[in-house]
């Protein structure tokens, strides 16, 4: 049992404003896992006070970016340290399977590391050369701290989502409010507790963890000066409706349907073998998953049953289990919502190849899905259109080249994608057609030096390394 009954605010751990304690309860069992403390208005309004007055008047935006640099990298020694006991809260709160959670903790270090050179890197004050020799006129650029940052992240892989944020818009000297999912309190606890031991000054940084209404009661705060946001393409527009209202700065990371191409020379062993994990990892909840799988006539049948023998080998159950590949669903109407659409594929006629909607046997306590592939599907049907959020793949016959680049851009979503083939060339150049900000050729991971986001109905701006901790600034030019 753990137990949060004080919110981290301003640094400090202090009493909420109501006296309710919200039950995390294991997506594996129902059984109690602990109690937290959920935020509300008014502890939103201390938060961004005090945000508010450590920008205005507080050290960080004013010390030197390689002392910020310095104070984060001890915070990521510090997440370090606690890997283990990050992947196995995570898991057992979440349900993701143990060995994702472990795997991903290298993935943390790459990704703050990212920041932190491109912190030290960043032209935070630039003197240009006037275009007219004869002007005696120069221009210094600064890049300055926006100021309030309301940080909003969702369930799924909080660790990421919130270091994703919260690294860049302190490195850039920014105050951040940063809000996370009543279901993560647990382990976003302990995210507040490392921030505490990491030497940030009062007022700095805290974590809430809340419901939908205090989070937009928190993005419409007029005292909050950009909104980071990652979750769904609904929630996303509404908060472009705020922000637009408000003139705030947004940044949105947001759903995704993403296509893996399988081009007629892949090797189809390995790319099956491949989206095991980039179509499924965490559980199918995954913005990023690789779900709408495009194959090409010669080969269909050839890619559906190699999917069919990988899907129906992963091991479902206990998500502590190191042998488990798939877990439960994070809450059960997450769970009903993904049954759902398996029978809404049935019934539009896609051929179930495997799976269904029927929960796995002896697992029924928990918010079990059996992962499912459909076969024969139309891309337009809404089981390849809508972000389904589960362990569900539909594989997509093709004609030629230009039909799979054209059904893999026919979404209203961008966020990723994936090629598949013996050629890098040849994969390098039908990447380059897809309409998606992240496209990965044979598996390859995503990097976070480069930027990450979204085309079209999957967000605004671009997260990771140089070009995401520019996300947090405002130029200034100065005129000689």
């Amino acid at each position: 049992m753990i137990t949060y009954d004080q919110l981290f605010i301003a640094g400090t751990w202090t009493a909420p404003s109501g006296t309710d304690l919200l039950d995390i309860r294991s997506p594996h069992d129902g059984t109690l896992l602990g109690r937290a403390a959920q935020a509300h208005p008014a502890d939103v309004d201390r938060a961004v006070a005090a945000a508010r007055a450590s920008f205005d008047e507080g050290t960080w935006r004013r010390t030197p970016p390689l002392e910020r640099v310095a104070v984060l990298r001890r915070f990521n020694a510090l997440r370090e340290e606690s890997a283990e006991r990050i992947a196995e809260l995570t898991a057992t709160e979440n349900g993701s399977a143990v060995w994702f959670t472990r795997a991903g903790q290298p993935g943390l270090t790459r990704q703050a590391n990212a920041y932190l050179k491109a912190a030290e890197e960043f032209d935070w004050e630039q003197t240009l050369a006037p275009s007219d020799l004869d002007s005696p006129v120069r221009s210094v650029v600064r890049r300055e701290a926006i100021g309030v940052v309301a940080a909003v992240i969702p369930w799924n892989s909080p660790f990421s989502s919130a270091t994703s944020k919260i690294l860049p818009a302190l490195l850039a000297g920014n105050s951040v409010v940063l809000k996370v999912s009543p279901e993560n309190s647990l382990s976003m606890g302990l995210l507040a507790e490392l921030l505490e031991k990491t030497g940030l000054p009062e007022g700095v940084v805290s974590v809430l963890p809340a419901d939908r209404e205090t989070s937009e009661y928190l993005v419409s705060h007029p005292e909050v000066d950009k909104i980071a946001f990652t979750g769904s393409t609904r929630a996303g527009r509404r908060i472009a409706a705020i922000a637009g209202e408000q003139l705030k700065r947004v940044s949105l990371e947001l759903g995704g349907k993403s296509a893996a191409v399988i081009l007629p020379d892949a090797d189809v062993d390995r790319a099956v073998r491949g989206l095991k994990f980039s179509s499924l990892l965490n559980n199918g909840e995954s913005c990023i998953a690789q779900t709408r799988i495009l194959a090409p006539r010669s080969r269909y049948e050839e890619v559906v049953a190699g999917l069919r023998e990988v899907v129906e080998s992963l091991r479902v159950g206990d998500p502590a289990d190191p042998e488990t590949f798939i877990g439960p669903m994070i809450r059960r109407d997450q769970q009903e919502q993904v049954r759902r659409y398996i029978a809404l594929g049935i019934e539009e006629g896609a051929r179930l190849v495997t799976g269904g909607p029927q929960v796995p046997a002896g697992l029924e306590r928990g918010n079990y899905v059996t992962p499912t592939v459909f076969a024969d599907v139309d891309n337009s049907m809404r089981i390849a259109q809508e972000e389904i959020f589960g362990p569900v793949l539909v594989v997509i016959p093709y004609e030629d080249e230009d039909d799979a680049v054209r059904i893999a851009n026919d979404s209203e979503y961008g966020l990723s994608g994936g090629v598949w083939s013996t050629s890098e060339e040849h994969a390098l150049a039908v990447a380059r057609r897809l309409r998606t900000g992240t496209v990965t050729v044979n598996g390859a991971p995503v990097g976070f030096d480069g930027p990450f986001g979204g085309f079209k109905a999957s967000g605004l701006g671009r997260e990771f390394g140089a070009v995401g901790l520019g996300t947090y600034t405002e130029y200034q030019t100065i005129t000689v």
